[in-house]
């Protein structure tokens, strides 16, 4: 699509010593609508041209004057900035024909050129409660994933199933003194989780208990057959159940790829690390000296020989380049981890790993409940399940009680979709960093910042739609250049942006980014729907054109919220 601020820039670039780049940098979009839709801040340039910037400004809006392009209507001087003015028509007509022309495919980009873009997410520990914790990074990495994907990378979607380490003795352990094989079949994380809760218990009285569950994690690491088959027990029946969630939620991964693929390679880290000379003993213990980076020491293998989570992401990036060749590794870990992977990298970038740059930790905040807004059957962990039940069985009550011509298999349809979406949003919406508060009454909320209300933003859009028998095909034939009022202007901002955010939101790692601008469209939208008529409107050709408009908004809310992993319904 047209670059305005390209536009701009070079305009400005021929009166001046500045390079493009540097001008289309300083372009900022001014802070009130009266203000135009692009402005350049003249006082960057007072030192070249050595006058006030108020005169630097009126000197190129003259110039810029002489040879007005189509696509600007006028340049003002406000201050020290030169503030541009766009033709709306032009506007409208640029923005709306590359959609109609796009659809589905409107905001995606090529980008990536198809480089290799890991994002590894979800990562839930085997035979331990999926719990809503998992939810944050499972909901994110996806997100992010789907956001590469519409930029033209090629990405490769990880689950880095914590399926190996000390735990595993344990559990081994636990399951041959208290295991029920017909527990295990019908309540597989359930059961799991009770032999492992009660080795724990016993541990008081049976001490002895830690040095076997310690012997049989090293059997485990030695592949002694009888070890290895009850692990791969529990990591089977583990997946069966991820891997219903998974479904529920339309969560998809490349491969599943654990701690323990990556077991096997750490040899070769260990020799990497032992030919650079980096590795120390302290305690027993073999370990990389990080002082440099204000980092304490990072241990590779453990006084007893075994491995750590450490020395296996190593490993796991150094297979990752040599099978990917990967452009970037991304790591959708929760922020209490920012030291593990701090280390990790510090530790490659020590070794003189050349992409050690190019391993990125994406941290997200914590979940929180408000006081007794929340009602468990585990306990004090917040089953995943439990939270997604709840949100569909209230959305199912909202939308029963709104609308009673509904038959009963669409109420369960719709509120499985709103109430998954409700769930999906709020992990979303404020930025990867911040905690999570869930608040029913906030993030089921028809009307405020929520999945039901972008939902029902686009199933009012498309009831429009149906009403006027609106054909999106013969969009060539619409006056697009009617669509000049301040509400119908807004909405077409706002969707021109929709691309750029994308973009901003892959560089951050930031989802939220992409669902504000979609939220503020949704907002618009409501404005210009409660005050412009559309389809009473009198002249033919501006019904035309503004059912063409909401034609568009549906579409860039529907994709922004596919990308999002939010499926829209036709109708609420």
């Amino acid at each position: 699509m047209f670059d305005f601020r390209l536009a701009i820039a070079e305009m400005i670039v021929n009166q001046t010593e500045l390079e493009i780049s540097e001008i289309s940098a300083l372009i900022e979009i001014p802070p009130k609508e009266d203000m135009g839709d692009y402005a350049f801040p003249c006082f960057r340039l007072a030192k070249e041209f050595k006058k006030k910037p108020a005169l630097i400004a009126s000197e190129i809006s003259e110039k810029i004057n002489r040879t007005m392009p189509e696509w600007l209507e006028q340049t003002k001087v406000i201050g020290p900035y030169l503030n541009f003015y766009l033709n709306r028509g032009y506007y409208a007509s640029l923005v709306l024909k590359t959609i109609f022309s796009e659809l589905d495919d409107y905001g995606k980009s090529e980008i990536g050129q198809q480089r290799n873009v890991i994002v590894e997410y979800s990562s839930p520990n085997i035979a331990k409660p999926f719990h809503v914790g998992h939810a944050y990074t499972t909901i994110l990495g996806q997100a992010i994933g789907n956001i590469y994907d519409a930029l033209g990378f090629n990405t490769i979607r990880m689950n880095h199933l914590g399926d190996y380490g000390t735990q595993f003795g344990k559990l081994i352990i636990a399951w041959r003194l208290w295991g029920d094989e017909a527990a295990l079949a019908k309540e597989p994380i359930a059961e799991l989780t009770r032999v492992y809760v009660k080795f724990h218990s016993v541990l008081e009285d049976q001490p002895e208990l830690e040095d076997q569950a310690r012997e049989a994690f090293k059997r485990l690491e030695n592949k002694e057959p009888a070890e290895v088959e009850l692990w791969q027990k529990f990591r089977d029946y583990s997946l069966l159940e991820f891997n219903r969630l998974y479904d529920r939620l339309e969560i998809n991964f490349d491969n599943y790829n654990g701690e323990s693929f990556y077991s096997d390679l750490i040899p070769e880290v260990v020799e990497m690390l032992e030919t650079k000379n980096l590795l120390q003993e302290s305690r027993g213990a073999q370990v990389v000296d990080l002082e440099e980076f204000n980092l304490n020491p990072c241990i590779i293998l453990k006084s007893d020989g075994t491995t750590i989570y450490a020395s296996r992401d190593i490993a796991a990036i150094l297979y990752r380049d040599r099978t990917y060749d990967y452009y970037k590794n991304i790591y959708v870990v929760g922020l209490p981890q920012t030291n593990h992977f701090q280390q990790v990298f510090a530790v490659l970038k020590k070794a003189g790993f050349a992409k050690a740059d190019q391993n990125i930790h994406v941290g997200f905040g914590s979940v929180k409940f408000k006081d007794g807004d929340f009602s468990t059957r585990k306990g004090n962990i917040i089953l995943l399940e439990d939270l997604l039940d709840q949100s569909v069985a209230k959305t199912k009550d909202i939308i029963t009680k709104n609308n009673p011509d509904m038959s009963k298999p669409e109420i369960e349809q719709t509120a499985e979709a709103v109430g998954l979406a409700a769930v999906k949003y709020t992990y979303l919406k404020n930025g990867r960093e911040h905690d999570i508060m869930f608040d029913w009454e906030e993030i089921l909320d028809f009307e405020g910042d929520t999945a039901p209300y972008l939902m029902y933003t686009y199933a009012r859009a498309r009831s429009i739609l149906q009403k006027a028998n609106f054909n999106c095909v013969e969009f060539n034939n619409f006056d697009f250049t009617l669509l000049t009022e301040d509400d119908e202007f807004g909405l077409i901002k706002n969707m021109y942006q929709y691309p750029e955010v994308l973009i901003q939101a892959a560089e951050e790692f930031e989802p939220s980014i992409m669902l504000r601008k979609i939220s503020q469209l949704a907002r618009n939208f409501n404005r210009f729907y409660h005050n412009t008529p559309i389809l009473k409107t009198e002249d033919i050709n501006l019904r035309q054109a503004r059912l063409a408009l909401v034609f568009a908004v549906s579409v860039v809310i529907k994709n922004g919220l596919i990308l999002a992993g939010i499926d829209p319904v036709e109708r609420m």
